[in-house]
């Protein structure tokens, strides 16, 4: 099952997320939006700390797992790790998912 959702943080950019799940697990995640990022090779790093994570994991467990897969010297332009933890929360909550990826 694919879910999707968009989030937008006052004052930051938008955050956009596709995510793939199987059971209870988020196997993939597709991450996109109008925000930054310094080096951007980091995206990878960001989508593969979430994917095997439980479909249960908040806001906090999410966030805090992008930020150690990360550690120091990532630049978050526009958006924070709480901002995908956030748009991932959505995704996993949403009522109807799409069939996307």
């Amino acid at each position: 099952m694919a879910a999707h959702a968009e989030y937008k943080a006052p004052g930051g950019k938008l955050v956009v997320v596709d995510v793939e799940i199987r059971g209870d697990t988020i196997e993939r995640v597709e991450l996109s939006g109008d925000f930054f990022l310094e080096p951007p090779e980091a995206l990878d790093d960001i989508v593969a700390a979430l994917a095997g994570q439980s479909i249960d994991s908040d806001v906090a467990e999410l966030s805090e797992l992008i930020h150690e897969r990360l550690g120091d010297g990532v630049e978050f332009i526009g958006f924070s790790p709480e901002a995908v933890a956030i748009a991932v929360s959505r995704a996993l909550e949403a009522d109807t998912p799409r069939e996307r990826l």
